[in-house]
């Protein structure tokens, strides 16, 4: 009964041999069998296994040594072909990848190998299909679990790829100075302009403001003439004024501290009379004015007898009073002279 009875486990396939010769699958589960007459020799897992294999020294197309681990996903499909067919299928996939894992290796340089790992894995898995089909195996993936070049390739590697970094950071300073330094370009040219713009407004409107204050300062110029000239027709001025007017600049003259010496001529007097007769021929001024006068009220004034003909001859005595005051500090010696002699001759009547 115990050799009647077999139970073949889930996802396995048991094979049947019959005096040493197969017989059949079992199917999972209860099975019966003739006993000392059917044997069941194999029990085969049909489940998808993984298997990794040591790493394989596979040499580049640059002739450089490289270790190449990898991993096989395949299935059994086939458990009577798995069986009779090969007699180690896990080992004859191993070998199968060793050697296609060269052949498809040894075409490519090392860089190539270190970037095409999906190209070596199609490879594989194409060759790996179609060498264990007739074994009853199938190959699900294939992957190429590390690529270790030697030592001294990885530290050329390194240092290539520490020039190339490098060489990166050196690009993006480079652009990164002259990105600066057009944008400062930019900014001072933007500044520069603003500046000159403001300049030219700022010129401008000092311009105009200069235009204008001269424009007020021109008419208030002209509103002054007026206005004074206005005043004078207004207040009718004969000769009288003018000579007022004269005997008034004559202290203004001596002002002054770096006036110390003045020096009037013995002519002087002369030169006075013929300032009246000069301002006599003046257009626009009248030796006597007639009608009323249009007089400014300046608080009490003097008594009303007084006439034009004395106030010309104190005018008069005022001046000559100047006149011999200016002779006597400029020429001490001559003054003294004169006052021994007596009066002039020539000297004008009061």
């Amino acid at each position: 009964m115990a050799k009647t009875v077999r139970i073949v486990p889930q996802a396995r396939a048991g094979i049947v041999e019959r005096f040493g010769k197969y017989k059949q699958t079992l199917p999972p589960g209860l099975n019966i069998v003739m006993p000392f007459i059917d044997r069941v020799r194999y029990l085969i897992d049909m489940r998808e296994q993984v298997v990794s294999f040591p790493p394989s020294s596979v040499i580049t197309e640059d002739n450089l040594t490289v270790d190449i681990d990898t991993v096989i996903y395949f299935q059994v499909i086939d458990p009577v072909a798995a069986t009779y067919e090969i007699a180690n299928y896990i080992q004859a996939v191993e070998q199968i990848t060793q050697t296609t894992l060269r052949n498809i290796v040894g075409g490519m340089d090392l860089e190539q190998t270190l970037t095409s790992r999906d190209s070596i894995n199609s490879g594989l898995r194409g060759v790996l299909d179609e060498a264990t089909g007739k074994w009853g195996i199938r190959v699900a993936r294939v992957e190429i679990k590390s690529i270790d070049p030697p030592a001294s390739i990885k530290d050329t590697m390194e240092k290539q790829m520490r020039a190339d970094r490098d060489k990166r950071a050196a690009i993006l300073t480079a652009e990164g100075q002259r990105q600066a330094s057009i944008l400062t370009a930019e900014g001072q040219k933007q500044s520069a302009i603003l500046s000159a713009e403001g300049d030219r407004e700022s010129q401008i409107l000092r311009a105009q403001a200069d235009r204008e204050a001269a424009i007020l300062r021109a008419q208030g110029e002209g509103q002054a003439i007026q206005t004074v000239f206005q005043a004078i027709h207004d207040g009718r001025p004969d000769q009288s004024l003018l000579a007022y007017q004269y005997l008034q600049m004559m202290p203004k003259i001596a002002e002054g501290d770096a006036n110390k010496v003045w020096i009037v001529p013995s002519e002087i007097g002369k030169a006075l009379e013929g300032l009246g007769s000069t301002m006599n021929s003046l257009q626009g001024i009248p030796d006597n004015v007639e009608g009323p006068t249009k007089r400014v009220d300046m608080g009490p004034s003097e008594p009303a007898g007084r006439s034009e003909d004395s106030e010309v001859t104190k005018a008069n005595e005022a001046v000559e009073a100047a006149i011999a005051a200016a002779a006597s500090a400029a020429n001490p010696t001559r003054s003294a002279a004169a006052d021994d002699v007596g009066p002039d001759p020539d000297a004008p009547a009061s």
